[in-house]
């Protein structure tokens, strides 16, 4: 059975920090793309970061030079590394698994951005 489990979440204030990982179990993540997405209430999910499975990562425009997405294939993770974070940041922050037609969700994990 494939799941995706994010942790890392919680609670900062603006101009602060968070990791979030993203851990596969019955998944090789290395051999899958993996995004991070994101949903804010009352609003779409939206994609915020993108590494292929050679590692090229690319990132949404509203996170570029604040958010860093790596991979540790060692322990099968992909992470989030945020900084600067903004209040507009607040939202459920969801990976994703896929290759070919293949994909797999996480279940989320909250980050709320609040002085």
């Amino acid at each position: 059975q494939v799941q995706l489990v994010e942790s890392g979440g919680g609670s900062v204030q603006p101009g602060g920090s968070l990791s979030l990982a993203c851990t596969g179990s019955g998944i090789t993540l290395n051999t899958y793309a993996v995004a991070w997405y994101r949903q804010a209430p009352g609003k779409e999910r939206e994609l915020v970061a993108d590494i292929s499975g050679s590692g090229i990562p690319i990132y949404d425009d509203s996170v570029k030079g604040r958010f860093t997405i790596s991979r540790n294939n060692a322990n099968n993770t992909v992470y989030l590394r945020m900084d600067d974070l903004r209040p507009e940041d607040t939202a459920v922050y969801y990976c994703k698994a896929r290759k070919l037609i293949l994909q797999y969700w996480g279940q989320g994990a909250e980050v709320i951005v609040s002085s």
